[in-house]
């Protein structure tokens, strides 16, 4: 499926996507400074962007199968490439927000198609190459921050048109992708672990997926907002709380490491119900405010693999459900979007102090999806 340069290729331009989703964030003070605009305003910049983005992983679904995979990628990142390029370049913001969903729409046919495609092109060592590739996903989400750190949120305009072009090189190596990828169809569901599930259940399944996107997402980014709040709120101080939130992104890019070469002995339900379970431990034990940061860091380490594991149990799962990867990677960006709204109306309810038992108990019911899922997806099952 792909050559050795295209595999290196698609890992960079997964570091690409994610840095350029994280830039948008620490540059928020610049942008209210250059278009005077209130918080809610700015933040429109990175809501924009999630809009693209799903919009683009349904738009390219669509397409998928239709126009060649090659098509399909180079598009994607001309399309990055273009709107980070206007967003850096807008003259006013609605200009920038124009450009931050055109950015969005590549970056969805990026997250949707590499997946994809990764699912589909590494046999029995899918679920370690989607793990692979989505940790440079982490790498780049780290590396955003930390430039606009070091060249200061005003300069945002030059750094968003570097990683603009970053993208156009990527171009050249699309010629190791493989332009076309057998129907899951062609395979029989004995011939893929994890077993399939009758066309009746199978509405019940991808809605009990997607849930499981959805939540464990808003956990992430739950986790993501939240925890230096709920820090200082118990004691720590900002610069702590700060760096505690760093360990579990870091921890997020590391977990998805680890997990690549256990991905070559160990089926995706096991190693998912091990995520729930454990991310649901270490939820419960932040609420412990000494225990707290060495929690959240276990969470980052939990966390990680859920997203890039699900990916070929679904396939394995629903081999002829076509559009069941666009709509679990959709849900996941949806998760993203309203976990922050949602998880704030039951703060204001509960207090910041709640924070992660708020977060444990969506965890349990993440667990509870994954053992459904085991159970209605075991050979010659139907739901419960």
């Amino acid at each position: 499926m792909f050559s050795p340069a295209a595999v290196v290729a698609s890992c960079v331009g997964f570091i690409l996507i994610g840095a350029l989703q994280a830039l948008y964030g620490p540059a928020i003070p610049a942008f209210r400074d250059e278009y005077d605009l209130s918080p809610s305003a700015a933040g429109l910049g990175l809501s924009a962007h999630f809009i693209g983005g799903v919009v683009g992983v349904l738009l390219f679904d669509r397409l998928f199968g239709r126009i060649g995979n090659r098509r399909l990628l180079g598009t994607s990142y001309l399309l990055m490439a273009v709107g980070a390029a206007g967003f850096a370049l807008a003259p006013n913001w609605p200009a920038g927000l124009a450009a931050a969903l055109l950015a969005g729409f590549g970056f969805g046919g990026i997250d949707y198609g590499l997946n994809q495609l990764c699912a589909v092109g590494f046999g029995h060592r899918s679920t370690a190459m989607l793990n692979i590739l989505n940790a440079h996903f982490g790498i780049g989400a780290i590396l955003g921050p930390a430039l606009i750190a070091a060249f200061g949120a005003e300069h945002y305009p030059a750094l968003f048109l570097a990683f603009a072009a970053a993208n156009l090189p990527l171009l050249l190596c699309l010629r190791g992708v493989r332009d076309r990828v057998p129907r899951p169809g062609t395979e029989t569901a004995e011939s893929r672990p994890g077993g399939s599930v009758l066309g009746r259940s199978l509405g019940s399944v991808l809605g009990v997926f997607v849930a499981l996107y959805v939540l464990h997402v808003g956990i992430e980014a739950g986790v993501g907002g939240w925890e230096p709040t709920h820090l200082e709120t118990v004691g720590y101080g900002a610069g702590a709380a700060a760096t505690a939130t760093s360990v579990y992104w870091l921890m997020m890019t590391v977990g998805r490491f680890l997990v690549a070469p256990l991905a070559l002995r160990h089926s995706p339900q096991t190693i998912i119900t091990v995520s729930c379970a454990g991310m649901t431990v270490c939820l419960l034990l932040a609420s412990v405010p000494w225990l707290a940061p060495y929690a959240y860091a276990g969470v980052g380490l939990f966390i990680a693999p859920i997203f890039p594991t699900g990916l070929p149990w679904l396939n394995a799962a629903a081999p002829r459900a076509r559009r069941a990867g666009a709509l679990v990677i959709a849900a996941s960006l949806v998760g993203g979007v309203v976990a922050g709204p949602a998880l704030g109306r039951a703060i204001e309810w509960s207090g910041v102090r709640a924070v992660p038992l708020l977060l444990c108990a969506v965890s349990a019911i993440c667990l509870l999806a994954t053992l459904w899922l085991i159970r209605a997806t075991r050979p010659g099952s139907t739901p419960p």
